[in-house]
């Protein structure tokens, strides 16, 4: 009979738990990768609390994670994965256990995450486990941004991100919340009349990290005005309604994913 035991994440190095990550997410709906120094990125960008995550091991091997994040008493599921071998076992189902026990200790009173909408399996174990659909959030990418001039102009980060502040309509999903911001360096800034936008460039590929935009038209003047060398656009879990979605489907953008962001609330232990 298998022996199986959860552990708390932080009692292995971050190349070792980017191994178990790893492992954990092969052959899923958008394969990736993460290395040492990507896995302590996120750690540190999105408050990963390691001592609060688990790592689920099958006869001594480690064989999946959850990762839970930390911020007041509000948490989030930063990744919950079980190696290929092991799947179907009930190890997702152990792992969601035992940290919504850990963030309940902790004083937290709600859980976030994110689900691809076709991973049906994941949706109905978090269903299952009391979470609710809050809404649907969209992952957008432009591969052929065309720029164009417009009458915007570069702003201090402070100026741009109180702007979006007053301005937000919606809440920031956690990846792009002010807090998961704030870890950023050399991040660039657009401002018009009509909005602002926070943002970051890899080489061509340019990353929206947050933005504000009187409408769709605004949006996409944003979007246009950015330099001119970034060709590819990415941008993440864009809640529904928000104009830069539209503004980057207008321009040829494809949504790549749609993912659930749903909700625990905490009133104590998990029951079984």
């Amino acid at each position: 009979m298998l022996s199986v035991a959860l552990e708390p994440a932080s009692a292995w190095s971050h190349a070792e738990l980017a191994a178990i990550f790893n492992a954990a997410y092969e052959g899923y709906f958008t394969p990736f990768t993460l290395d040492e120094a990507a896995f302590r990125f996120m750690v540190t960008t999105f408050d990963d609390d390691l001592d609060a995550s688990r790592v689920v091991l099958v006869d001594g091997t480690p064989a999946g994670i959850c990762k839970l994040a930390i911020r007041g008493d509000r948490g989030w599921i930063g990744g919950l994965g079980v190696a290929a071998a092991h799947r179907g076992k009930g190890l997702g189902e152990r792992l969601m256990r035992e940290v919504i026990d850990v963030a309940g200790t902790r004083g937290l009173r709600e859980i976030w995450l994110e689900v691809l909408t076709p991973n049906l399996p994941a949706i109905a174990l978090y269903e299952k486990l009391g979470f609710a659909i809050v809404r649907d959030v969209d992952v957008w990418t432009l591969e052929q941004r065309v720029s164009r001039q417009h009458d915007v102009r570069s702003v201090p980060r402070e100026q741009a991100q109180a702007r979006i502040a007053r301005e937000r309509r919606q809440r920031e999903p956690w990846q792009r919340a002010d807090e998961s911001v704030a870890h950023y360096e050399d991040v660039e800034v657009l401002e018009s009349s009509r909005g602002a936008v926070l943002y970051k460039r890899s080489a061509e590929r340019v990353s929206l990290l947050q933005g504000v935009a009187a409408d769709e038209e605004g949006a996409r003047e944003l979007i246009e005005a950015l330099p001119a060398e970034a060709s590819a656009l990415h941008w993440l879990n864009g809640p529904e309604g928000d104009p830069f979605n539209a503004a980057i489907g207008s321009l040829g953008g494809t949504k790549a994913w749609t993912q659930h962001e749903m909700m625990l609330a905490l009133a104590g232990p998990l029951s079984p």
